[in-house]
């Protein structure tokens, strides 16, 4: 009898209701991306729990924002239990969109014009040697551009690593090596043999995990690795005698590698 009352009405409407405000959360959430991305702020906090007094960068900023726009704070209140666009997942997806999207405008700029290559060693978190990639080229309107490419992880940096490394690199992106005219690199010394040491003691702690001589878990068995000294907090010493101890045998298998194989008299003794 009354057209606007039928159930499939009001299903449509509250559907229609629930696509716009996933549209403005999604919107909300990539600005704040957008923002941390371009100032190159880290995203995550210590502690992200609703009783933190600061939940991270992310995270504060879209309380921020909700808190200056009416509309964006209406979302986030009736946002569904199971809505995940803040979870640490779907921000690295999101994350590593934006990244493709940045890419490929730098590709689209460089066009078909030749480019040099600025090559830099450059370390993560767990102090994976990495191969960073910058391109060097002249845009359209006759400025020179710097503008980073990527990163490649290698495990060794004979010539014929990186220069595999370096072409897997540059044909994911279709560029080709006959368009460079230019390379660049620092010279610095390889982290090869930090890598050795923690696939050594991998090795070792998967052993002794099948063996039963250590315990599994949330945080335990971290890769580890040599821990620098400080010049002036003593406690460093202390941290990277723990380190020394906890991979004795590791860096002695390294040690026995380095005095077998390395090239340099002065290295070897």
């Amino acid at each position: 009898m009354k057209q606007k009352q039928r159930i499939e009405v009001v299903f449509q409407k509250h559907s229609d209701q629930a696509k716009k405000d996933y549209r403005t959360h999604l919107i909300a959430t990539i600005e704040c991306f957008r923002f941390l991305l371009r100032q190159g702020l880290a995203f995550r906090g210590d502690d992200e729990s609703h009783n933190s007094n600061n939940q991270g960068n992310f995270l504060e900023l879209l309380d921020f924002l909700a808190q200056h726009n009416t509309k964006i704070d209406r979302v986030f209140k009736n946002a569904r239990g199971n809505l995940k666009l803040v979870a640490p997942k779907i921000q690295k997806d999101i994350v590593r969109a934006a990244a493709s999207e940045t890419t490929k405008v730098i590709i689209d700029d460089l066009g078909d014009d030749l480019f040099a290559v600025l090559v830099d060693e450059a370390r993560d978190i767990s102090v994976k040697e990495q191969m960073a990639v910058c391109l060097r080229y002249v845009n359209k309107e006759g400025i020179v551009m710097e503008r980073f490419l990527g990163l490649v992880h290698v495990s060794s940096t004979n010539v014929l690593s990186l220069k595999v490394a370096l072409e897997y690199l540059l044909a994911k992106h279709s560029l080709s090596l006959a368009r460079i005219r230019g390379q660049g690199y620092d010279g610095a010394t390889s982290r090869k043999r930090k890598d050795m040491l923690c696939e050594s003691q991998m090795q070792k702690t998967i052993v002794a995990l099948q063996n039963g001589d250590v315990s599994s878990g949330r945080d335990l068995n971290q890769e580890t690795t040599l821990k620098r000294a400080g010049d002036i907090r003593w406690g460093s010493h202390y941290g990277t005698i723990l380190s020394l101890i906890s991979i004795f045998s590791s860096l002695v298998e390294v040690l026995e590698v380095i005095e077998e194989d390395e090239n340099n008299p002065e290295q070897r003794a």
